[in-house]
C-alpha cells in the first residue's frame, strides 16, 4: 500500500470525474430542492474560476479520505502495540512428569532445616522444590527495590500501563494450558477448574481494566462550593495518583488469579507491588511472578516493580519475618485474602505503621432456592459446580443451599441421585491418566475439623447421604483428598451452619418460606456473597435487598465477581473492596484540588478581616455574619441586604 501515488494526469482525470459527478447529482436532484431548479443553467454559466475552486475543494476532501483509509487506518502508536515474550514452564508442569521424591507424609517444612519451605503437589505428594524462607533483611531489600522502580514508574502514561496489560493478556491467551498446569501441580485442582477459576477470571479482569480503566483514572470533576459568592469562580476536582509501594497477601486456593489480580490493579494505577504468597504455593507463585517480570522487561519497564515474598508463619525460635512484613512502613496499602485468625495478626501489625488494609476473609454464602423455581434439574448442576469446584476451596463457593419448602424434597432427591449413582471421581488429571471430576485439597490439616463438623450435624438430626470423611486414593495415597459430601436437613444451631467449611461439603437447609430463607441466610456471622433463584424477579430482588452481604447474584452464581464489581464483604467476611472501579481507586491517593475558574477573580482577605483587626472586633464580626448570611440564606431579600452590608464594609 505504501507504493500507491497519484501523478498529474491522474489528478486531472480525478478532478474531471468529480466535476461531472457533482453536475450529474445536482441535475438528478434539482426537483427536490427549490434552490437547485435552474442548476443546469447555473452550472453552465458559473464563472470557471468559481467552479474550479469548488471542484478543487471536493477533490481535496476525497484525497483526504483516501489518505485516511490507506495510510492512517492501520497506523498504531508503537507504545500501544503489545509485545510478545516467552517463558518456558517448569519441568514439573510438563505432562507425565515424575518426581524423584515423593513426600510421605507431605509437609511444607523441611525436617532437616526449619528455614526451608518444601513445595509439593497436594494431589500426589511429589516434591516440587525447596525455597529459603525470606528474612527481615530480604524484605527490606525487596521493598526498597520496589520503591526505587516505582519512583520512575510514578508518572508513566496510561498507554504504557495498558501496553503491559495487553502483553500479559496475549501471553495468557497463548499459554492457557501451561499456566493451568503450573496452577494444578501446586494446588491439586483439576485442569477444568484451573481454566475457569484461574484463566477465565484473570483474562476478564485484564480486558475490563484495559477497556474501562483509563476513564476511571481521569480527574473527577466535583460540584465545588455551594457558597453563593464562591461557586461562580471556584472549580473543584479529584485527581488520582499512585500510592507508591503496595502489597497483597494472597491465599493459596487460586495461585494464579489471586496473584495476578493485585498485580494488574497495582501496575495500572502506577504502583509497584510486593506480593506475599502462601507458603503452600511458593513454587507456582515464583513462576507467575517471573512471568510478569519478563513481560515488564520486554515492555522496557523495570522488573523490580514486582517483588515476591514468602516466609513461614511466625515462629519465635526461627524468625518473625511474616509480622515484620505486615508492619513495614514502606508499604502504603495492603490487600489481605485469607482467614479470620490470620487477619487479627495482620491488622495488629499494620496498625504499627498505620498502613490501610482491605480485608477479605471468606464467607458462608447462601444459595437460596425459592418456591417459584421450575427447572430443578438444571439448577442442581449449578449447585454441584458451585460446591465442588476446586474441592470447595472457594471463598464465594456455595456453603449453604437454603430451599423453600415446596422444592426442598425434590431437590434433595435430585442431588442424592446425582452424587450416588454417578459419584464424582477424585484424582489428578494434570497428566491425563484418568477421568477426574474433583481434585485434591491443598492440605490435609483441616480434615479432622471437617469430619467433626459432619458428625456434629448428624448427631443433631442432619442426614448424611454421601461422603463425610477423608479419602485414600488408590494411586496417590499421599494426596489430600476428601469425599464429596451431601449433608441435608441441617439447621441453624449446628456448627456446620455457622462455620466456614471451605471444603467439598454440600449443606442443605429447609426453609418455610421466602422470609425464612432470608432469616437463615443472615443467621451466620459472615457476609461475603450469596445467590437467589426464582421465576419472580420482584421476589428475587426483595431477597437480594434483604441479604446482609457485600455481593448478590440473582438467578446466577457468583457472577458479581466476573462482572468486575467492587468485591468484599461485611461482618465476619471483612471490610473494604477490591475489584472494579472502587478497587482501582483504592490504590490511589485521591488528591482534592480546587482552583479559580475565572482568571480575573480570586479570593482576597477583606480589609475588615486583615490582621491586625482594626478598631473593634464588632466590625469584623458584622462583615463575616453578612458574608455567611448572603452565602447560605434561601431568602433573596436577605441575600440582597447582606450584599449591601458587605459593600458598605
Amino acid at each position: 500500500m505504501s507504493n500507491i501515488y497519484l501523478n498529474t494526469e491522474m489528478l486531472k482525470q480525478l478532478n474531471s470525474s468529480v466535476h461531472d459527478h457533482i453536475a450529474e447529482w445536482i441535475k438528478n436532484n434539482q426537483e427536490n430542492f427549490a434552490i437547485f431548479r435552474n442548476q443546469e443553467h447555473l452550472i453552465r454559466n458559473t464563472h470557471p474560476q468559481v467552479l474550479a475552486i469548488f471542484t478543487t475543494i471536493a477533490t481535496c476532501f476525497i484525497l483526504y479520505i483516501i489518505y485516511k483509509v490507506v495510510f492512517t487506518l492501520n497506523y498504531k502508536d508503537p507504545t500501544d502495540i503489545p509485545v510478545k515474550f516467552n517463558l518456558p514452564i517448569p519441568e514439573a508442569a510438563h505432562q507425565n512428569w515424575k518426581s524423584k521424591t515423593r513426600l510421605s507424609p507431605p509437609s511444607i517444612i523441611d525436617p532437616n532445616d526449619p528455614t526451608i519451605i518444601q513445595t509439593y503437589c497436594p494431589a500426589t505428594g511429589q516434591l516440587l522444590g525447596k525455597f529459603k524462607s525470606k528474612t527481615e533483611s530480604d524484605i527490606d531489600e525487596m521493598i526498597e527495590k520496589a520503591n526505587q522502580a516505582q519512583l520512575q514508574f510514578n508518572d508513566s502514561s496510561i498507554q504504557r500501563r495498558i501496553r503491559i496489560l495487553k502483553s500479559l493478556r496475549g501471553y495468557i491467551l497463548e499459554n492457557q494450558e501451561s499456566i493451568a498446569r503450573v496452577a494444578c501441580r501446586d494446588s491439586g485442582k483439576t485442569m477444568l477448574d484451573a481454566s475457569m477459576g484461574e484463566i477465565l477470571v484473570t483474562l476478564e479482569k485484564l480486558a475490563w481494566v484495559i477497556e474501562h480503566g483509563p476513564s476511571i483514572l481521569q480527574p473527577s470533576t466535583r460540584p465545588g462550593p455551594t457558597n453563593f459568592f464562591m461557586k461562580w469562580y471556584k472549580g473543584a476536582e479529584v485527581r488520582y495518583e499512585p500510592l507508591g509501594v503496595v502489597s497483597a497477601i494472597v491465599s493459596w486456593n487460586y495461585p494464579f488469579h489471586n496473584l495476578m489480580g493485585p498485580i494488574i490493579a497495582a501496575l495500572f494505577t502506577g504502583n509497584s507491588i510486593v506480593l506475599k504468597c502462601s507458603e503452600q504455593v511458593v513454587w507456582s507463585s515464583d513462576f507467575f511472578v517471573r512471568l510478569v517480570r519478563e513481560c515488564l522487561k520486554e515492555c522496557g519497564e523495570d522488573e523490580d516493580l514486582i517483588q515476591l515474598c514468602y516466609c513461614l508463619p511466625p515462629r519465635d525460635y526461627v524468625d518473625n519475618a511474616a509480622n515484620y512484613f505486615t508492619s513495614h512502613p514502606g508499604l502504603k496499602h495492603i490487600t489481605f485474602i485469607g482467614s479470620q485468625s490470620i487477619a487479627h495478626h495482620i491488622l495488629k501489625c499494620a496498625a504499627e505503621s498505620l498502613t490501610p488494609v482491605v480485608v477479605e476473609l471468606g464467607g458462608k454464602d447462601a444459595f437460596i432456592v425459592l418456591d417459584s423455581v421450575k427447572k430443578l434439574e438444571s439448577l442442581s448442576s449449578i449447585i454441584l459446580r458451585g460446591t465442588f469446584q476446586s474441592a470447595g476451596q472457594n471463598c464465594i463457593g456455595i456453603e449453604r443451599v437454603i430451599v423453600s419448602a415446596k422444592n426442598y424434597d425434590k431437590l434433595v432427591e435430585i442431588l442424592e441421585r446425582r452424587l450416588t449413582t454417578s459419584p464424582l471421581r477424585l484424582g489428578s488429571d494434570i497428566d491425563q491418566l484418568e477421568g477426574v471430576d474433583m481434585g485434591a485439597m491443598v492440605s490435609d490439616n483441616r480434615f479432622e475439623q471437617l469430619e467433626e463438623l459432619v458428625k456434629d450435624a448428624v448427631s443433631k438430626g442432619a442426614r448424611l447421604l454421601a461422603g463425610g470423611s477423608r479419602y485414600s486414593h488408590h494411586t496417590y495415597p499421599e494426596g489430600h483428598y476428601f469425599q464429596p459430601t451431601l449433608l441435608v436437613d441441617v439447621t441453624s444451631e449446628m456448627k456446620i451452619a455457622n462455620n466456614e467449611v471451605f471444603g467439598p461439603i454440600l449443606v442443605m437447609m429447609k426453609a418455610n418460606d421466602t422470609d425464612h430463607c432470608i432469616e437463615l441466610a443472615n443467621s451466620a456471622n459472615f457476609g461475603l456473597g450469596g445467590s437467589v433463584f426464582g421465576n419472580n424477579f420482584e421476589e428475587c430482588n426483595y431477597v437480594a435487598n434483604n441479604l446482609k452481604t457485600g455481593n448478590v447474584a440473582i438467578n446466577d452464581f457468583a457472577t458479581f465477581y466476573v462482572c468486575q464489581l467492587p468485591f468484599g464483604g461485611i461482618h465476619g467476611s471483612g471490610y473494604g473492596k477490591f475489584g472494579g472501579e472502587e478497587g482501582l481507586l483504592g490504590l490511589c491517593n485521591a488528591k482534592s484540588v480546587c482552583y479559580d475558574t475565572l482568571p480575573f477573580v480570586s479570593t482576597q482577605i477583606p480589609p475588615a478581616l486583615d490582621y491586625p483587626i482594626n478598631n473593634t472586633n464588632q466590625k469584623a464580626w458584622n462583615f463575616v455574619k453578612a458574608f455567611i448570611t448572603g452565602a447560605y440564606t434561601p431568602s433573596i431579600w436577605q441575600r440582597v441586604k447582606s450584599i449591601f452590608s458587605l459593600a458598605k464594609a
